[in-house]
């Protein structure tokens, strides 16, 4: 008798039919739900989906990302300063300059 080896593909199918038959997998809380796909997949552009998939599997963000996460915590620090302090008009002015840089970016990816 000859043994067959298994590809990858039947390995990843038994496995799911053993937790399937085992009921492991109706414990799960999206059994029977369809998948939810709010992760931005199709909302990126096609040619940019591979590279960000594979950037967010490896922990990392797009420059946009960063960018606006950036921008974020430049708010929360202005909202702290006293509002008539040079230091917060210069704060507003970084703002408003890293703002156009990600709404230029955010364009540039949608052309």
């Amino acid at each position: 008798m000859s043994k067959t080896l298994k590809t990858f593909d039947d390995e990843i199918a038994a496995y799911i039919r053993s937790n399937e038959q085992n009921g492991e997998l109706r414990q799960a809380p999206s059994w029977g739900k369809p998948l939810a796909n709010d992760d931005g997949f199709d909302a990126t552009p096609e040619d940019l989906r591979m590279g960000y998939k594979m950037l967010k599997s490896a922990g990392y963000v797009p420059p946009e990302v960063e960018m606006m996460n950036k921008l974020s915590a430049m708010r929360v620090q202005l909202s702290i300063l006293n509002p008539c302090c040079s230091e917060a008009e210069e704060l507003r002015q970084e703002i408003r300059e890293l703002q156009l840089k990600v709404t230029l970016q955010l364009e540039s990816l949608r052309a």
